[in-house]
């Protein structure tokens, strides 16, 4: 966005955005809010704006157990249980998983408890060596569609998180064409193809946030639902529903969903496949 088009959403003078860009003006906290706004700045980065021009942060970060986000929390609750039965979860900014419902839970039975212990990341355990790709038929074509929306959000944010996880993924081994069948895109979706049991299921996958957020909790919040992308994957999670787990998973506050250590995948100068047991 040009100067002169900001000044006419905002309807301040292209001339006082110069003045402030380049430092000969010092902004007010409201001319500060009411760019960034515009500009959709995350809340996140609106506070360390904030900061760096010597203001004091506007937006809160509330904890999800915090009796306030009781909101938050019965929404999420709703979402997950009215999707069923196809698979859903909610998870931070940072792909750390919030809650999943009783569908994606069976989709992730079996494996490794490492990957599982909270904090559960979501990329992590989709893409590790021993996570859930090992059971994607189309592993190159959903890698690509996963690290590109972590190498968008890294960017755009520059949270070191994100960048740390970021050169982790990349480090990843390539999926192995041979073993596992890729399959081609339908020019629509990006489709993930799994292999559960004797199932072969595919999905497409939608992805909402709260539309009205004035706290950095629930605006980080993501909520990705994965639908059929053909009707026999429809009929197959319905005709399965009896073997869901009991109980949605629900992170909030809980220390785990297994019993192990989170093990990240690492390369070794020795062994190029080995997985270090290190805790995160």
């Amino acid at each position: 966005m040009s100067q002169l088009e900001l000044s006419l959403d905002t309807g301040v003078s292209a001339r006082h955005i110069s003045c402030i860009e380049t430092g000969r003006a010092h902004p007010s906290r409201r001319m500060l809010l009411r760019l960034a706004a515009q500009l959709d700045i995350p809340l996140r980065e609106r506070n360390r704006l904030l900061l760096a021009a010597g203001y004091a942060p506007v937006y809160r970060e509330t904890s999800l157990t915090d009796p306030a986000m009781w909101p938050a929390r019965a929404a999420i609750d709703r979402l997950l249980a009215a999707h069923e039965p196809f698979p859903a979860l909610v998870a931070t900014a940072g792909w750390r998983l919030v809650a999943a419902n009783r569908p994606l839970l069976w989709l992730l039975q079996g494996l490794p408890d490492g990957l599982l212990r909270e904090p559960v990341n979501v990329l992590r355990l989709a893409l590790h060596p021993d996570g859930l790709i090992t059971r994607v038929r189309n592993p190159a074509a959903w890698r690509r569609y996963l690290e590109a929306r972590l190498r968008h959000a890294a960017r755009a944010s520059a949270d070191p998180e994100l960048v740390e996880l970021e050169r982790e993924v990349r480090g990843y081994p390539a999926p192995d064409r041979h073993a596992v069948r890729d399959s081609e895109p339908n020019g629509l979706f990006a489709t993930i193809r799994l292999r559960h049991h004797d199932l072969d299921l595919a999905f497409i996958t939608t992805v909402a946030t709260f539309g009205t957020p004035l706290d950095i909790t629930a605006a980080e919040l993501v909520i990705e639902s994965l639908y059929p992308a053909d009707p026999e994957t429809g009929r197959a999670m319905a005709d399965h529903a009896h073997l869901f787990p009991d109980r949605r998973c629900q992170l909030i506050g809980r220390p785990t969903i297994a019993g192990n250590e989170t093990v990240p995948y690492t390369r070794s100068r020795r062994n190029s496949n080995s997985i270090s047991g290190k805790e995160v």
